[in-house]
């Protein structure tokens, strides 16, 4: 309309001008003034193209505006009555809009401030199971990686979601992964434009398990080293005692008699020893030192623990191989706590081969370094399936005359390290254990 406007001003004053020309080009006063006319002619023209193209652009605007979701952008009233009233209504409803708009934006954004910081981890599902949201929680938890939107939840290989997508509808379930991680998993659901859609909460329960348990284990520890120690210190003095005054000058044959007795009082001396350095080990766990935390290259607490190690393993028929990253890892950590879990794995490692003839007729115990972490891995006899889960239950051991210790203190300092650790058997058939700072 602006173009066919133009055109027919122009084309009509350009004729008018011409003709005017063609009349009065005898008349120079005449020609003048009507020349005056013709410009005052397009200056109404012009006034008047103002007047009635700023009330199409104006809905011009909003129509875009709308289109381009901005409400910001109301109608300044024209002069016209007609024009006015319907700008009035206009600038109403956008007025209504944007505030339930801002309303609605408000109450989203606080929801979601609210999911992300949730200390759950909430899992977000549309109408066919697959993930539309995952707060950070859940995405720490669950340790996924990549691409997870519109991914079908039977899609991932992590054990969480897989008893997860096992739990009926508004149920809930405490799951338990390789004996340390613990999480209550309830499901749940909300309308979504008129259907239900499921969510899941994840709450995580190892740490509060964890506490209670060791609250429960060190009272009795400590109960029992009371006990015992105070029991075993009265019976070692009487012992000694009663050695001393056996040993006391005697008859050849009363000297032979009272040896007998001295040797078995012997024994009972080293066997409650032995008791003793028992309770000592349990007491160990609950009296591990607070972390001193210093900045140490992996490479070389592994290959000095590894150095202390090699001649227990040479003994035990056990080869050492090392494929560490060639620029130095470094973490903080407290080193003799770090020596001591490296100690308990590499031991376990060389007890894995106890009976077991390896299928390349030789043994190894494979000390490897990455990013942020290493892993210990052996070639020996593996995981059994039933005590995958109960590899770090505080105490529990598959050796007869184990205590249980070796893997409780390896949990206790790690997690006081807040590292992420497992211990299980690989796709290629060795056992690795693996510690991510």
């Amino acid at each position: 309309m602006k173009i066919k406007y133009t055109i027919y001003i122009v084309v009509l004053h350009a004729f008018l001008a011409g003709l005017i020309f063609y009349v009065l080009r005898e008349h120079k006063p005449y020609l003048f003034l009507a020349e005056i006319g013709i410009i005052i002619s397009l200056l109404i023209a012009y006034s008047l193209f103002r007047n009635f193209i700023r009330p199409i652009e104006f809905i011009k605007e909003g129509r875009n505006a709308i289109v381009d979701k901005d409400f910001n952008i109301k109608y300044v009233p024209t002069g016209s009555s007609e024009m006015d009233e319907l700008i009035s209504v206009y600038n109403d409803m956008i007025d209504n809009i944007r505030a339930e708009r801002i309303q609605v934006q408000e109450q989203h954004y606080f929801l979601q401030k609210l999911i992300n910081a949730s200390p759950n981890g909430i899992i977000i599902l549309d109408y066919e199971d697959k993930i539309t949201d995952l707060n950070p929680r859940a995405i720490e938890l669950l340790k996924i990686k990549g691409n997870w939107q519109n991914q079908p939840i039977m899609n991932f290989d992590n054990p969480i979601l897989n008893e997860i997508s096992k739990l009926d509808l508004n149920t809930s379930k405490v799951i338990a992964i390789r004996g340390i991680e613990n999480y209550k998993c309830e499901t749940s659901s909300f309308i979504h434009r008129g259907f239900k859609r499921k969510f899941i909460l994840i709450q995580e329960l190892s740490k509060e398990i964890l506490a209670a348990e060791k609250r429960a284990y060190g009272k009795v520890i400590r109960m029992m080293a009371h006990e015992v120690n105070n029991s075993i210190g009265a019976i070692n003095s009487i012992l000694h005692s009663v050695v001393e005054i056996e040993n006391e000058g005697r008859s050849e044959s009363e000297s032979e008699a009272r040896e007998i007795v001295t040797d078995a009082l012997t024994v009972a001396i080293n066997r409650n020893d032995n008791l003793n350095q028992f309770m000592r080990n349990f007491a160990e766990v609950i009296r591990i030192p607070q972390a001193n935390f210093e900045r140490m290259d992996l490479n070389e607490l592994l290959e000095s623990t590894a150095t202390l190690m090699q001649a227990q393993a040479k003994t035990n028929q056990i080869n050492f191989e090392f494929q560490f990253s060639p620029n130095p890892i470094f973490v903080h950590a407290d080193v003799r706590l770090m020596e001591q879990v490296l100690v308990n794995m590499i031991k376990n490692s060389m007890e894995a081969f106890e009976n077991e003839v390896s299928k390349n007729d030789f043994s190894i115990i494979k000390f490897t370094t990455f990013q942020n972490g290493f892993s210990i891995s052996d070639n020996g006899s593996g995981i059994a399936p039933k005590i995958a889960d109960k590899l770090f239950t505080p105490f529990f051991s598959t050796k007869t005359t184990g205590q249980g210790v070796g893997l409780t203190l390896i949990r206790e300092i790690l997690l006081n390290h807040k590292t992420i650790f497992s211990l299980k058997n690989g796709d290629d058939g060795w056992t690795v254990f693996e510690v991510v700072f």
